[in-house]
């Protein structure tokens, strides 16, 4: 694959390439304009077309359709789009949007159907024709577009821009460092009047804000292990203790790491990742409710994933029964919580009268937009379905005294433009990374049930 002109890296200095942008780069980044260095770009007059089936609504479909046309009709400012195209600005190339073309009669039978995505790629191929030397290529994220692309002989290639590195979603999974201590140390650490360790006596390198430990006693691995976290505004490296969140016990040293950063009014921000059934909703519920006197509110909720590009608004009944599908696995939780208990206990009632009051809520992420979350514990399940763009969104909404979770796992992602390289939750771990009001697990083991976590490594 051709060197790619918006990656961050820099490149030699030759002649600009070309670069067709199909509807799922805008929709995905409406700034993608801006990110191409002093290469040049064509936007099919098909992909306009798209573009205004997606312009109204309140998602960030929506949003992004918007922000481009107005960046572009800005750009334009009354002029027409020349031959040679409109400049982007100062070190950008230019940017033309170019009627959509057949394709040339060698390829007229490829392809069947008259839809846009074909329209894009004739468009595509007729740029690369009539632009000889000049290096071009289709730029999607539709997988099908582009293998459809080099069976025609295209150049094509993903949008790279807002791509983590392979190597930092590797690192992400071991975010939790395995280490044997000299057993006098790990005494102090785990025995002594402070359960605490200057980094220095363990260390050479500060480690990052919130990093999380697994330590062994050398010498004795059979011996429990011990967690810990570092803690960047004492610069010791604490013991992290097993603890219970609303008749939660943590059963795995990931869960118990988890269940303590949910706890900790310090980190602000969590993200929690990992496979089905490690826990990560249920612990963060868990530590919200038994929280609840610190926060005005209790928010869960989670993205929308519809087919067909539909809303819940097609689904039949009220309000309530039209999010009863998307509630339902955010219910299951809560209901394993209140399983704990007797339902007259004062927890299950507890439970009932806040769910009943909305001090705790449980909603689509779709009804939280636009408001401001002041002392709000905060929870946004399978995060790994929103862009990058939605995530700071959302974080950029807390008011002082508000805790935020994510949670998610990155390598079971439900919308059609996102990877685990390119989704949300993946960007929040790896922007966030070092930072003292952040902390991330990553959980390994599933503790649903033992069916479970077979049929999760066999099947």
């Amino acid at each position: 694959m051709a060197e790619y002109a918006n990656k961050p890296a820099s490149r030699k200095p030759g002649k600009p390439k070309i670069f067709v942008l199909d509807t799922n780069i805008i929709l995905h980044d409406h700034r993608c304009i801006r990110k191409f260095q002093d290469n040049n770009l064509v936007i099919p007059m098909a992909v306009i077309e798209e573009l205004d089936k997606f312009k109204k609504g309140n998602d960030a479909l929506a949003f992004n359709a918007r922000g481009f046309v107005r960046e572009v009709d800005k750009l334009s400012d009354g002029r027409t789009f020349a031959q040679s195209g409109i400049s982007l600005g100062r070190n950008l190339g230019w940017l033309k949007v170019e009627p959509n073309h057949p394709f040339s009669p060698e390829y007229k039978d490829l392809f069947k159907d008259d839809i846009q995505d074909h329209r894009i790629l004739a468009t595509a191929m007729w740029v690369r024709d009539n632009n000889p030397g000049t290096f071009v290529a289709l730029v999607t994220k539709d997988i099908n577009l582009r293998m459809k692309a080099k069976a025609a002989g295209m150049a094509v290639q993903d949008y790279l821009t807002d791509k983590v590195e392979d190597s930092k979603v590797e690192g992400s999974q071991k975010e939790v460092i395995s280490d044997a201590v000299e057993p006098e140390l790990l005494q102090k650490l785990a025995y002594g009047p402070e359960t605490a360790l200057p980094w220095q006596e363990l260390y050479r390198k500060e480690p990052k804000a919130n990093q999380l430990y697994r330590f062994s006693w050398k010498g004795a691995e059979d011996k429990e292990r011990v967690c810990a976290r570092y803690d960047a505004g004492t610069g010791c490296i604490k013991l992290v203790k097993s603890r219970e969140a609303y008749g939660i016990r943590p059963r795995n040293d990931e869960q118990k790491l988890a269940l303590d950063a949910c706890l900790n009014k310090d980190i602000k921000l969590v993200a929690l990742t990992g496979g089905a059934g490690t826990g990560k909703t249920l612990l963060a519920l868990a530590a919200a409710l038994e929280q609840e006197k610190d926060y005005d509110q209790i928010i869960l909720t989670r993205p929308t994933i519809t087919l067909g590009n539909q809303d819940i608004g097609y689904l039949p009944g009220d309000q309530k029964t039209k999010m009863s599908p998307y509630l339902m696995p955010m219910m299951d939780n809560l209901n394993v919580i209140k399983a704990q208990f007797r339902p007259s206990s004062k927890e299950a009632l507890k439970i009932e009268s806040m769910l009943k009051e909305e001090k705790l809520l449980i909603s689509p992420l779709a009804y939280i937009r636009g408001r401001s979350l002041g002392k709000v514990y905060f929870i946004v399940d399978e995060a790994q379905n929103l862009t990058p763009h939605e995530v700071k969104t959302i974080i950029t909404r807390s008011g002082e005294g508000t805790k935020m979770v994510f949670t998610g796992d990155i390598f079971q992602i439900d919308q059609p433009y996102l990877d685990q390289w390119s989704n949300g939750l993946t960007h929040l771990g790896e922007k966030m990374a070092g930072q003292k009001l952040f902390e991330h697990i990553f959980l390994r083991k599933g503790e649903r049930s033992e069916l479970s976590e077979i049929a999760a490594k066999l099947l």
